[in-house]
């Protein structure tokens, strides 16, 4: 299980991400709410906030109910306050490593994947320096919420915690140590704050210290369990469709027997001194980017300063429009940027970082970052900034506060500062926020004598900031009371015929291919959202001969520039609209992509569409995409993956020279990304693009007839210059080839395999096959490469396998592959292989039984409902089912066939087309450096 992203940076390195919760902010005592459950008996009623209501059991454990009836899943996310920053000497690493070892089971509960898997539970935990969090998520059933919410009590102290287990397990968390010692941007991230905390635990590594992980004792890592697992150490955040008194008393049933423990807490007294001046560390290790960055000591998160911190982050760190990628980026000096700001319980880090071109001049990007962050003073921010800064994070919010399974999971942060009502008070101290408090934080906390980069000068004289203290949460939330809860959205039933039942499909004659396909599903939303996707067909494989470098670029510059809008602009422009949009394009098509609000939906899309017909292609913005391009792709030239996926791509390319699907290496595509021009980019969007022809879905809080009328006037008249013709796949039989490829200094290695299967969705022994990969490797942890190579032999933290099936309008495509893929330290790479193959082996000679196929047919059915409680996949299946003339009906009658498989049929489709002889394998990793290392290491 990995650890929690909050130990990483988390903002915009490389490429923009969407913004995350910011997890902060909230106050003030209990509000009545209509759904508010009664206390059992010994159990209190907490503060209510914005729907979400606080209740605490005898015992000590916190309950938060959320309830929502618009989306039919339940999100139970249980949260202990121990993480990294509560190890000592000995036992870096301890909370992490107790995560993965509370899912071997208690004396109750031996195979907690299996049971999971088995009522289609997604779960999964994460640990990060204050917090471990135990999260899971289902389609909303009673029955299996308590059983889950009885797992949770059981294994909060009854967990085996045995040798055996923690023996097989250690090379699970070694190789996952491993996988992030691959990553140059993690190394030097966790090397810089080893490098600015000298006491305080937020310096080590959540992952722990190698020599603490492999030696631990069993005993000691018990005590550790005993000390932290309690229900007066942890907090229960139950969200979705559920009745919260019915929720609430099973709650009590389950947990009210848990006993508080008479030992108190332990509490952590040591407190990070005041930095006395600049600090540098530098790694030197095999790669292809060059990195720095500067982080400075900040307060903690209920400190009053935190929030204009937030703020000065998104003005610095913001890209397009923020001040960091405007100074490096665009200027040439750097390929991408990117910052962020802790928000702990106690004093943290303000960080930014920026990624160069190998060549790159990282003294004068040092020089301009260096600047920009501690020369706020002479240019300071302005009011404008400030307000596009508030007006990003707000939509961050807004958006977020609409999916009540991300807020389940969001709250973990807030509950590890110390209250659940943090994340609301965060959110409204941001609107308070104005460009003198930017300014002022600014100017105390980044400055040279609290920076860690990458360089020691001693000064002529100390100085040194001193970082307040900070509130209690009690105190910060003194009078507050939050805002009213967001609207929320139907109850919706997404079962296949409903979906049809509820979709309107329309055809718009456009005199083009086959015209306009529209499938309209309005219904009630929370937060009024509304889901739009569009793809727009045009050309064949002829017309694209030769113009496929063109193609690739046209689509990614869309939206850097267009209908007389900057990208910056367009940027500012679908903030304003609280709206995340994506336009792009690629070979054959262009797409459109809209998450927004009923009120703002007509202009997004507007804009949306004038961005796809009228693109400027900017000439700084298209060298600045070509530079970030190349930068990535020699950054990635000997990862292991990237080695071992390079070389099954180019064995198993079926395609002739020329053809535009024909394979490139990296240095092919560089080639073409160097010799690349503007005017052919320009020159293939006149002649090939066009919205005449293709698929349009629309999911959520919308008005139908309005929807036909704007799409009618935006794209029915604009055709391509080329009729679309689908390209015709089709199988190939490809020799079976076994190579090892070298990746020096990568302490993680890459197992990849595949082999070629003539597979449509539509054969016959498509369900068996589907069937039969999840067994295999693709239910998770429940699955027997799973079972085999993590469970049992402990030696990968990562491995599954995935089945692909063509599909096409005339039924003929047969492009299928079984692939397999795993990570593990490369000495024991070789025994990945031989464990697959024996499993392979295994899976033929004796098939499956009964209970793997009533629990695979489980598992799966209950994935499917739960995608499709997703209005993205929900628009995603609706546009497919236009292009393949199909209807939900399709899904309907794959779901009855998963349901009356037999285990005869399942292994007969296996004995027909898993052939394990035709499987190419790749193997990479440092072995040569492996080969010298001591046994088991």
């Amino acid at each position: 299980m990995p650890v929690a992203p909050s130990r990483r940076p988390h903002r915009r390195l490389a490429l923009p991400l969407a913004l995350a919760l910011g997890l902060a902010g909230l106050g003030a005592h209990a509000l009545a709410y209509a759904d508010a459950a009664r206390p059992p008996q010994g159990a209190t009623a907490g503060p209510c906030v914005e729907g979400i209501c606080e209740y605490r059991l005898g015992n000590g454990l916190r309950v938060l109910l959320f309830p929502d009836a618009s989306r039919p899943t339940v999100t139970v996310n249980l949260v202990y306050a121990v993480g990294s920053a509560q190890e000592n000497y000995g036992e870096t690493g301890m909370a992490h490593l107790l995560e993965h070892m509370l899912f071997k089971g208690t004396a109750t509960q031996r195979d907690i994947p299996a049971q999971m898997s088995k009522r289609g539970i997604d779960y999964n935990a994460t640990t990060a320096l204050d917090r471990t969090n135990y999260y899971a998520s289902f389609p909303a059933d009673e029955a299996t919420l308590d059983w889950l919410l009885g797992l949770e009590a059981d294994r909060m102290v009854n967990s085996t915690i045995a040798k055996a287990d923690l023996d097989s397990e250690m090379t699970v968390v070694r190789n996952e140590m491993e996988a992030g010692e691959n990553s140059p941007f993690r190394a030097l991230y966790e090397r810089v704050r080893a490098t600015a905390y000298l006491w305080h635990h937020y310096g080590q590594s959540t992952i722990g210290a190698r020599s603490d992980v492999e030696h631990v004792p069993i005993e000691r890592l018990r005590g550790y369990y005993r000390t932290w697992y309690r229900p007066d150490n942890a907090t229960l955040v139950i969200a979705g469709r559920i009745d919260p008194q019915r929720t609430l008393d099973a709650v009590a049933r389950r947990f009210a027997g848990v006993a508080k423990p008479a030992q108190p807490l332990p509490v952590f007294y040591t407190r990070e001194p005041a930095q006395d001046g600049e600090r540098e560390v530098t790694v030197r290790r095999v790669g292809d980017v060059r990195l720095l960055m500067a982080a400075y000591h900040t307060p903690a998160a209920t400190h009053a300063d935190a929030a204009a911190l937030q703020v000065l982050d998104e003005v610095l760190g913001h890209v397009p429009g923020g001040r960091l990628h405007k100074a490096l980026v665009e200027s040439g000096l750097a390929e991408s940027i990117g910052s962020d700001s802790d928000s702990l319980r106690d004093p943290g880090l303000f960080g930014a970082q920026v990624a160069l071109a190998k060549g790159g001049d990282a003294a004068k990007a040092q020089q301009a970052l260096l600047a920009q962050l501690e020369g706020i003073a002479q240019r300071p921010v302005t009011a404008a900034e400030v307000d596009a800064a508030r007006q990003r994070l707000r939509n961050g919010y807004e958006l977020a506060y609409t999916n009540v399974s991300g807020v389940a999971l969001g709250l973990s942060d807030p509950i590890a500062v110390g209250d659940w009502r943090l994340y609301f008070q965060r959110r409204d101290a941001l609107e308070k926020v104005d460009a003198d408090a930017v300014n002022r934080v600014a100017r105390t906390y980044l400055r040279a004598s609290n920076r860690t980069l990458g360089r020691f000068e001693p000064s002529d004289a100390p100085e040194r900031v001193e970082v307040p203290q900070a509130p209690d949460a009690a105190a910060a939330l003194q009078g507050y009371v939050g805002k009213a809860a967001v609207e929320a959205g139907e109850q919706f039933d997404p079962s296949p015929a409903n979906i049809q039942a509820r979709t309107q499909t329309v055809v718009i004659d456009t005199g083009v291919g086959r015209g306009l396909r529209l499938a309209l599903l309005p219904k009630k939303n929370r937060g009024n959202t509304v889901t739009f996707s569009a793809n727009f067909r045009f050309a064949d494989a002829d017309a694209l001969r030769g113009r496929e470098v063109a193609a690739t670029l046209a689509g990614a510059m869309l939206m850097r520039g267009g209908g007389g809008l900057s990208r910056e602009q367009i940027d500012a422009r679908f903030q304003a609209l609280k709206t995340a949009a994506r336009v792009g394009g690629g070979l054959q098509s262009a797409s459109i992509g809209l998450t927004t609000r009923r009120d703002q939906f007509a202009d997004a899309l507007a804009l949306a569409a004038k961005l796809l017909r009228e693109p400027a292609f900017p000439e700084g913005e298209f060298e600045q995409y070509r530079r970030q391009a190349i930068t990535g792709v020699e950054a990635s030239r000997q990862e292991p993956g990237t080695l071992a996926g390079q070389a099954m791509a180019r064995h198993f390319d079926p395609w002739p020279a020329g053809h535009p699907l024909r394979y490139r290496d990296l240095d092919e595509t560089l080639a073409a990304l160097k010799s690349a021009k503007l005017d052919d980019l320009r020159a293939f969007h006149r002649e090939f693009y066009g919205s005449a022809e293709g698929e349009i879905a629309v999911v959520g809080d919308f008005d139908p007839e309005a929807v036909k009328r704007q799409v009618q006037a935006l794209f029915a008249a604009w055709k391509p210059g080329h009729a679309y013709a689908p390209i015709a796949t089709a199988y190939t039989a490809v020799a079976p080839e076994r190579r090892a490829l070298e990746a020096p200094d990568k302490a993680n290695g890459v197992l990849l395999a595949r082999a070629n299967v003539s597979l449509k969705e539509t054969d016959a022994d498509y369900p068996a096959l589907v069937v039969a990969n999840y067994i295999l490797g693709g239910g998770g942890m429940k699955s027997r490469l799973s079972d085999r190579i993590r469970q049992k032999d402990g030696l990968s933290y990562g491995v599954g396998s995935d089945l692909d099936a063509d599909a096409s309008r005339d039924g003929r495509d047969d492009a299928g592959a079984w692939t397999v893929q795993a990570i593990a330290a490369p000495q024991n790479l070789d025994k990945v292989e031989t464990a697959m193959r024996e499993e392979f082996a295994r899976l033929i000679a004796g098939g499956v039984d009964a209970g793997e196929l009533r629990d695979a047919v489980s598992g799966l059915l209950t994935q499917r409902q739960q995608a499709r409680a997703s209005d993205g996949t929900v628009a995603g299946l609706l546009g497919r089912n236009l292009f393949f003339d199909r209807t939900m009906q399709f899904s309907a009658d794959l779901d009855a066939k998963f349901k009356a498989l037999t285990v005869d049929a399942v292994n007969a489709a296996i004995r027909r087309h898993l052939k394990p002889a035709d499987f190419s394998v790749y193997l990479s990793g440092d072995f040569a450096a492996q080969a010298k290392a001591p046994a088991g290491k």
